[in-house]
């Protein structure tokens, strides 16, 4: 089914009130396409015609390829964003009752640290979420976090100031060129 087909009966689909799931089933887009089409129906910012249903989805799979790539940058060279850490989640997102967990790892005095990453701007939302993932893990040992992204609104910064145990870091890229003439 083309992308444009997908998005249209997707679209339909949520008008009728359909599930999440039976949608993503039905056009073969990602349940997190679908969760974002949803929410910006909800939300009144968008008409859901057949433009800015593309608009939308053409930007949510950017975003989470850039988040993919982080993800996979950061698990290759994780002693980069603090020496000593470790990853615990086997290469996996983990799962835990209000989401899944970016990366998991332990510190070298055997703390948890929950990761979260963000391809753009975080704000807010972006700390409580963290905050929700190292809420859900405080039952098993203590946990701290570090939302990384490539930069914070201002709120965000605000936020993250009041919790110690949540550290923000700013990622960026830096290329080389080799001459190979």
């Amino acid at each position: 089914m083309p992308e444009n087909s997908k998005r249209d009966v997707a679209v339909g689909m949520i008008r009728e009130g359909r599930d999440s799931k039976e949608i993503s089933a039905k056009t073969g887009l990602s349940l997190r396409t679908v969760a974002a089409i949803r929410a910006n129906s909800t939300m009144g910012r968008y008409p859901l015609g057949p433009e800015e249903t593309e608009t939308i989805t053409d930007a949510l799979e950017t975003t989470f390829g850039l988040e993919r790539d982080l993800q996979r940058a950061l698990r290759s060279n994780i002693e980069q964003l603090e020496a000593g850490l470790m990853i615990l989640d086997g290469g996996n997102e983990k799962s835990v009752p209000s989401g899944r967990i970016d990366i998991t790892a332990q510190d070298n005095r055997g703390t948890t640290v929950v990761i979260e990453l963000k391809a753009g701007e975080a704000d807010r939302g972006a700390v409580g979420q963290l905050l929700s993932y190292i809420g859900d893990l405080s039952g098993e040992k203590p946990a701290r976090g570090i939302l990384v992204a490539g930069d914070f609104t201002k709120r965000a910064i605000s936020a993250a100031r009041v919790v110690p145990s949540l550290e923000l870091r700013r990622y960026s890229f830096k290329f080389s060129f080799e001459s190979l003439s």
